[in-house]
C-alpha cells in the first residue's frame, strides 16, 4: 500500500491516531489485509497475531464453545477494532472467539509486538485502546438488555434497522438462518416473524435479500 493511501485511510476511519510519531510507527509496520467475504480471519483457539482496523467491510465477531455452538457478539465497520483481538494480543491466550467477514472486507492490521511499548510511548493510541474496549463493552451489554427485555419481534426489527444503516442500504443480502444465529434463536422463529412483517408491508422477502420499505 502506498504511503499516501494509508494516511487517507486513517485520516479518514481513525482520525485520533493522527499523532506524528505514532503514523510514522504505523507506516513502518503496519500490513494491509484484504479479506473475502466468508473468510475466516481468526480462528477459534488460535493465536492472534495482530489489531485489525478495519477500514473496508464487516467483520463479524462471535463467540465459540467446546461443544460448537456459537454465540454472535458484535460487528467490526470501517473505523473499528476489536477488543478481545487486543486482550487476546495482550494476553498471549488462544482466541476464545473467531472472526468471519461477511463482506469483502479490508483492514490495517497493527502486530502484536507493538502494542505494548505504543501504550506506554503513544498517550493517542492508549486512548483509543481504551474507547475501543468501552465501546465494544456497550455493545455487549445493549445485547444482553435485548435477550434479557425485549420481545424477538423487536430485536428483529432493531436488528433489520441497524444494518441496514451500516451497510448504507435498504436492501439486505442475508438468509434466515444467518439472522437467527446472531439473534440467538431458532430459524424458524424468524422466518415466521419476517412473513409477518412483510404481510404488513414492512419489508419485501427475496432470496437470501430483505428490502425493507419505508
Amino acid at each position: 500500500m502506498s504511503p499516501e493511501k494509508l494516511d487517507h485511510l486513517l485520516s479518514t476511519y481513525f482520525p485520533q491516531l493522527s499523532d506524528l510519531k505514532l503514523m510514522e510507527e504505523i507506516h513502518r509496520v503496519a500490513r494491509w489485509v484484504e479479506v473475502p467475504a466468508g473468510e475466516v480471519l481468526i480462528q477459534y483457539g488460535s493465536f492472534v497475531k495482530m489489531v485489525p482496523l478495519v477500514t473496508e467491510g464487516c467483520i463479524k465477531i462471535n463467540r465459540q464453545f467446546e461443544d460448537g455452538r456459537e454465540l454472535f457478539l458484535y460487528h467490526l465497520y470501517p473505523g473499528d477494532s476489536c477488543a478481545i483481538s487486543v486482550s487476546c494480543c495482550m494476553s498471549l491466550e488462544p482466541s476464545p472467539f473467531f472472526a468471519v467477514a461477511e463482506e469483502d472486507s479490508q483492514l490495517i492490521g497493527i502486530p502484536v509486538e507493538h502494542l505494548d511499548a505504543w501504550q506506554k510511548k503513544f498517550p493517542v493510541w492508549n486512548q483509543f485502546i481504551l474507547l475501543t474496549y468501552e465501546t465494544r463493552f456497550k455493545e455487549l451489554v445493549l445485547a444482553l438488555d435485548d435477550v434479557a427485555f425485549k420481545k424477538l419481534d423487536e430485536r428483529l426489527i432493531e436488528y433489520l434497522r441497524k444494518k441496514s444503516e451500516a451497510q448504507n442500504t435498504l436492501t439486505i443480502f442475508i438468509t434466515h438462518k444467518q439472522i437467527a444465529d446472531e439473534l440467538n434463536t431458532a430459524r424458524e422463529s424468524i422466518s415466521r416473524l419476517l412473513k409477518t412483517m412483510e404481510s404488513k408491508g414492512l419489508i419485501e422477502l427475496g432470496r437470501n435479500t430483505i428490502e425493507i420499505k419505508r
